[in-house]
């Protein structure tokens, strides 16, 4: 059993066993009926990118490509259209937090970016003075919640060190979780966050070091019970997955494409499961 398969049945099991259940919930099922959910809190997990340990879980398929064309859409395009995301990266699971008539999902992830600028303030600072501790990236802007309506940031925040080892400077990075719905969205937000590690790191010339995650609400949906029964009872495959990016050290961030990523030795447990969104 892979780091990224034992911590995942931990955690099922730390929510099913000891997790609190919501009142009155924000989010509901399609059919309208308030999407409860047990959850823990103050969840922690680190990786060492540069040993091979990723957070893939093996215990169920995990749309890794897409959650690397998201991180295309939020940071290099840098716009919250969802036309764009839906016409060049054939994504459609936005659709359900458009707000209004707008073509959008108001000024949330890639259009906060873009407003404020952060990623090439980000990119600038980790290359003209990498021992900063203040490289950091923020989409919670309260003005900008203010500007529009829209699902506020899950993954909200990221931070970026560089340490200068013998062998090299490795970049290592922490994400910054308020909610994760964990059984549907959560390794989909792990992987492409150290895609988007991975991105940053080319663009500066430096090698992956550790990522962590730290997310405050970690849930489970009270019609994902079952589901996570059935994880817990899954048998992870015994081959360990690595994700690679297959492109020179200073590709600049921006040229970097879904299709540079290569994905070794995944051979997640089948069938797939299904999952009633909280919106």
């Amino acid at each position: 059993m892979n780091k990224a398969d034992e911590i995942f049945k931990t955690n099922i099991n730390n929510i099913l066993m000891y997790g609190s259940m919501d009142e009155n919930p924000r989010p509901k099922y399609k059919d309208g009926t308030p999407a409860h959910s047990m959850y823990i809190t103050q969840v922690f997990e680190k990786y060492d990118l540069s040993k091979n340990e990723f957070p893939i879980t093996t215990l169920r398929p995990i749309a890794i490509n897409n959650g690397i064309k998201e991180i295309q859409w939020i940071y290099q395009d840098q716009t919250s259209s969802l036309s764009v995301l839906e016409d060049d990266y054939g994504i459609g699971w936005w659709r359900d937090w458009q707000v209004g008539d707008t073509d959008g999902i108001g000024r949330r992830y890639g259009a906060t970016v873009k407003k404020h600028d952060l990623m090439n303030k980000l990119l600038k600072g980790l290359k003209e003075d990498p021992y900063s501790r203040r490289h950091l990236l923020s989409l919670w802007q309260e003005d900008d919640f203010k500007e529009t309506d829209g699902l506020l940031p899950c993954a909200f925040m990221t931070m970026f060190t560089v340490r200068n080892m013998r062998d090299g400077k490795y970049l290592d990075m922490t994400l910054t979780m308020r909610s994760s719905d964990y059984l549907v969205a959560g390794h989909i937000n792990r992987m492409q966050y150290v895609a988007f590690q991975m991105m940053v790191a080319k663009h500066c010339g430096y090698k992956v070091g550790f990522f962590s995650i730290f997310t405050q609400n970690l849930h489970i949906y009270n019609r994902h019970v079952e589901q996570a029964k059935e994880l817990l009872k899954r048998t992870p495959s015994d081959k360990t997955p690595v994700l690679k990016l297959n492109v020179p050290d200073g590709t600049n961030f921006y040229e970097i494409n879904y299709t540079d990523f290569e994905l070794v030795d995944y051979e997640p447990v089948k069938p797939q499961l299904k999952f009633e969104l909280g919106i």
